[in-house]
């Protein structure tokens, strides 16, 4: 059996994800050290790490986060109001998503909990 353990987000500067996504999920960092952060999860949930690269990638991400919120405004403007910044929103037929992306550029979406 295979599980996700960790998704981590390269970055040239740790330090303003650390704060954003702690304060956004609500949690602590569980280590740091020679470049890598983690950050504690949840007990069975994927952890979420930063790795200090001097060339992270650019341009538009292949891997992004997707969270479902009971109050996705609410979640959008604590989102918003912690540093995060609106990429775009859409919207379909019984469904819609914010795409926003966190101070470093990494893209995240909030969408309304799923039935």
């Amino acid at each position: 059996m295979i599980k996700l353990s960790t998704i981590v987000i390269n970055t040239n500067n740790s330090a303003p994800l650390r704060d954003f996504w702690t304060a956004f999920l609500g949690t602590t960092v569980a280590s740091a050290e020679d470049g890598f952060t983690w950050l504690a999860a949840e007990p069975g949930q994927p952890r979420i790490a930063f790795q200090e690269v001097a060339d992270p990638t650019g341009g538009r991400r292949r891997l992004h986060l997707d969270f479902e919120a009971s109050d996705m405004d609410a979640e959008v403007a604590r989102a918003l109001e912690l540093g995060a910044t609106t990429v775009e929103e859409h919207t379909f037929p019984g469904f819609r998503w914010a795409v926003l992306a966190d101070p470093d550029g990494n893209e995240f979406c909030i969408s309304p909990e799923h039935g």
